[in-house]
């Protein structure tokens, strides 16, 4: 069983730089793998193997700037999703998809995609987990790895693989780790109702009598403060506006969300 932990990173100047610069990297090489499977599936109709993409472009430039073992985890995710996409389309040819299933569609131009990072590639050195860049960015900049603070509650020894994770300009270490799995002895007569509202976030009842409310007016007011931040910024603007600041307020109240909803979750436990 596994677990997963996201880290919100407080980069100085010179790592901003540095996960900008692999997360660019990674975005192309997707790009260039997508567009490789799309390209014989619509020509030749033409399936791609596991390695195909490795084979395919491990002269790339892309994939020479990358560390070894980080680009080919890019390119084996692309080809996950070309697997999805094959299966998806065998079951429409058999009438079980009312759809038709689309090949992965590229990725933004000139945007930052996630960087996997394997535990064999992982060190542990005064509590700082140092992670590889590669030969060719040690060659060019003279920079062999970067560092984060290892997370206090996980065992570095439990550590499957480590995630950095690009969104709305900011960055986090995304660890998925080894975890003991928990038995639960289920009662199949004891029952929750759960009602969900909007001032009254969520109306739960028990088939034993008790009962609460979890209030919602805090989310609520957050979703309007949200709201009216993003129409005053997007006023007068074109169609598809983004900035800088939008993606600021737009990370901002993710997170406020979402932790919302786990002490939420922990309430009915």
């Amino acid at each position: 069983m596994y677990g997963c932990q996201q880290v919100l990173l407080s980069p100085n100047k010179e790592l901003k730089a540095i996960l900008e610069f692999i997360c660019s990297e990674s975005n192309k090489l997707t790009n260039c793998a997508i567009y490789y499977g799309r390209q014989i599936w619509f020509k030749c109709h033409s399936k791609l193997g596991k390695f195909d993409l490795i084979n395919e472009y491990k002269t790339n430039p892309h994939y020479q700037v990358l560390h070894s073992q980080v680009a080919q985890q890019t390119l084996l995710s692309v080809r996950e999703s070309f697997k999805s996409f094959y299966e998806l389309d065998k079951k429409y040819r058999k009438g079980e998809l009312e759809n038709k299933p689309k090949p992965p569609k590229y990725r933004k131009k000139g945007g930052l995609s996630v960087v996997s990072y394997p535990k064999q590639a992982l060190k542990l050195i005064d509590n700082q987990i140092q992670i590889p860049l590669g030969l060719t960015v040690n060659r060019w900049f003279g920079i062999k790895n970067f560092s984060i603070t290892m997370p206090s509650n996980i065992r570095f020894e439990d550590i499957k693989e480590l995630r950095i994770l690009p969104r709305n300009g900011c960055f986090y270490a995304e660890f998925a780790y080894k975890i003991k799995t928990v038995t639960t002895k289920l009662d199949p007569k004891l029952a929750l109702g759960i009602d969900p509202g909007v001032s009254n976030w969520l109306t739960c009842v028990s088939n034993l009598g008790t009962s609460f409310i979890i209030d919602g007016r805090k989310l609520k007011s957050l979703n309007q403060w949200y709201n009216k931040a993003v129409s005053k910024l997007k006023e007068g603007k074109p169609q598809g506006f983004w900035s800088q600041r939008l993606a600021h307020i737009t990370e901002k109240r993710n997170r406020l969300m979402e932790g919302c909803c786990q002490q939420g979750s922990k309430n009915c436990n």
